[in-house]
């Protein structure tokens, strides 16, 4: 196999492995629950300390790249989420999970935006097109084989193997990395901005933890109102310092550029509602319709469908409506994919579900294109691994805020109406978390109608103001 297909299936491996186990714990969480002594909604803690970790170290990953080598720190990240991993399966408590899916995220943090880096550096950039192609199909299997698989672990075995499984890939992974994987050439780095760094550190951290600690049982409410106090004013205190510091960690200047801000506000409320649904659905379908996690896990994998199938007309799709409409209607039809879930009965059949699903997924892959192109739209190329930067971390803190949102109006409903949790309940969720998504193509409708055509070649690039 050629070189250019065999650095982007190497690395893929980390990938597939990051993938799979972000979508394998929703369909488990009812048995991770029972038998560490905890409840369902209290484990969405785990899900959010992982990706609390992977919005804290994200931004530091780009400069230990330089500072130690794209494949030293590549390695190092697999190696600690194998760690992680390990750490998962012996847990037995609550704190316990949260600490080591923390220590997972502190791997996955390190690893995509490093192969990434590793891919384009290793590749002419006339062949990058292709390399991209291999390396994002590991992606977008993962997610597909990860809930049914881990609901057939889960249902037939134990739900510990769903993390042991990552002890043999990624040791894989580690030695095709330490065999066939050069170093990478890499800048000379510059001054880490230390105080930068555990401000927004403190900041992500305090406001995820906060708010999920006040919308589930788990702990005393004045811990949760404490940590989002300190995180409130440690973001406050670093926006300042970001202002008045020549190379911060999170350049907040690049907000001024008016279509970089729309992706960014636009774009987070949609992630804060797409936070909740894999935190929701699973839970819904075990605890309310008496599903297995393997049966729960073969219906939600069908929204994964939908996202391959999505791969082959997104590009289509913006160059044909344009980022306006493209953005504007796949949000839509997405709002309306988590209305229809607060409508689903223990009765409603199976293939209407899936079906939903399937469209549900391929607006969401259309929407994750073209977000991902769109926040360059205003961005110089000098500011582009800023940007890139910034998006991946308030993109994954809104992700953990959504699980929060999610478990909040989930706990908050059965508050209400007292007794057991019931399917009512989570309705009541999902029409919380539709209504939030509903912001986001408010407010991509607001776009000049020709915003982004330098990228999509919509209306034959027309100015980017153009209306």
């Amino acid at each position: 196999m050629s070189a250019l297909r065999l650095t982007p299936l190497i690395l893929a491996v980390a990938l597939f492995m990051e993938n799979m186990d972000s979508t394998v714990i929703a369909t488990s969480l009812a048995a991770i629950a029972a038998d560490i002594g905890s409840d369902p909604i209290s484990l969405k803690l785990a899900m959010t300390a992982y990706l609390v970790a992977m919005a804290i170290f994200v931004p530091v990953s780009s400069w230990m790249a330089d500072r130690f080598g794209s494949r030293n720190v590549f390695r190092l990240a697999m190696i600690v989420f194998i760690i992680g991993s390990i750490c998962c399966a012996m847990s037995n408590s609550l704190l316990t999970f949260v600490a080591s899916r923390f220590l997972q995220g502190m791997g996955g943090a390190m690893m995509t935006p490093v192969a990434r880096l590793v891919l384009v550096r290793a590749t002419p950039r006339d062949q990058l097109i292709d390399a991209m192609a291999w390396l994002t199909i590991p992606g977008l299997i993962g997610p597909i084989v990860g809930p049914p698989f881990g609901g057939f672990l889960t249902t037939y075995f134990s739900w510990h193997w769903i993390f042991l499984i990552n002890v043999p890939i990624g040791i894989i992974g580690v030695v095709l990395v330490s065999r066939f994987l050069p170093e990478i050439h890499r800048n000379a780095p510059r001054r880490i901005d230390v105080p930068g760094f555990f401000l927004a550190g403190i900041a992500f951290a305090g406001v995820v933890f906060g708010l999920s600690v006040l919308t589930l049982p788990a702990l005393p409410w004045w811990v949760g109102a404490a940590s989002l106090a300190a995180g409130l004013v440690s973001g406050v205190i670093y926006v300042r310092h970001a202002l008045r510091t020549e190379y911060p960690l999170l350049d907040v200047r690049l907000l001024r550029l008016p279509l970089f801000r729309s992706t960014i506000i636009a774009g987070n409320f949609f992630r804060l509602g797409m936070g909740a649904v894999p935190f929701l659905l699973p839970l819904m379908l075990q605890l309310s319709f008496g599903l297995s996690p393997f049966e729960s896990g073969m219906i939600t994998f069908a929204a994964a469908v939908g996202a391959i199938i999505a791969k082959f007309a997104a590009e289509w799709i913006y160059e044909r409506f344009g980022f306006r409409q493209g953005l504007t209607a796949g949000t839509f039809v997405s709002m309306l994919g988590v209305l229809s879930m607060a409508f689903y009965e223990p009765a409603t059949a199976t293939a209407l579900i899936v079906a939903v699903l399937i469209v549900f997924g391929f607006a969401q892959s259309v929407i994750w294109t073209g977000l991902n192109a769109f926040q360059f739209a205003d961005v110089d190329d000098k500011d582009a691994s800023q940007a890139n930067v910034i998006g991946q971390v308030l993109g994954q803190t809104m992700f953990a805020l959504g699980v929060a949102l999610g478990g909040g109006a989930l706990e908050l409903s059965h508050i209400l109406r007292g007794g057991e949790l019931v399917v009512g309940d989570f309705h009541n969720a999902f029409l919380v978390v539709a209504a939030v998504v509903l912001i986001a193509p408010i407010l991509f409708a607001r776009l000049p109608k020709y915003a982004g055509s330098n990228i999509s070649g919509h209306g034959n690039r027309k100015p980017l103001t153009s209306e």
